[in-house]
């Protein structure tokens, strides 16, 4: 995908946002970067709800994304909303597992 394209879809409803990762691999830093500043946008629009994030096409992530993930997951709650995680493959399903992640995360 090239530079500035977004690299999510965002879904708002009344009680809930739907954030869907458009790319199959989240692996080097820019992407990351551009993730995170989307994801905060989102986040501040999102205010007090609930936002679902969808995993749906990602089969590969590096580590440092589940440092951003950590850091969405405090600010969401902060503002009063949920975070959820859906649709992880069973690869990164059993990443979180490993890192012990399903305990902060409500993983569907």
């Amino acid at each position: 995908m090239e530079q500035g394209q977004p690299r999510i879809e965002v879904e708002y409803g009344l009680d809930v946002t739907f954030v869907t990762f458009t790319e199959e691999k989240i692996l080097d830093e820019e992407q990351i970067r551009e993730l995170r500043d989307a994801l905060e946008a989102v986040i501040e629009k999102n205010e007090d709800k609930k936002l679902i994030l969808n995993f749906v096409n990602v089969k590969f992530m590096t580590s440092a994304v589940l440092g951003l993930l950590v850091r969405v997951h405090k600010k969401v709650v902060e503002l009063g909303g949920t975070l959820q995680l859906s649709n992880l493959s069973s690869n990164l399903k059993r990443v979180f597992e490993i890192t012990q992640l399903t305990k902060v995360f409500d993983i569907s």
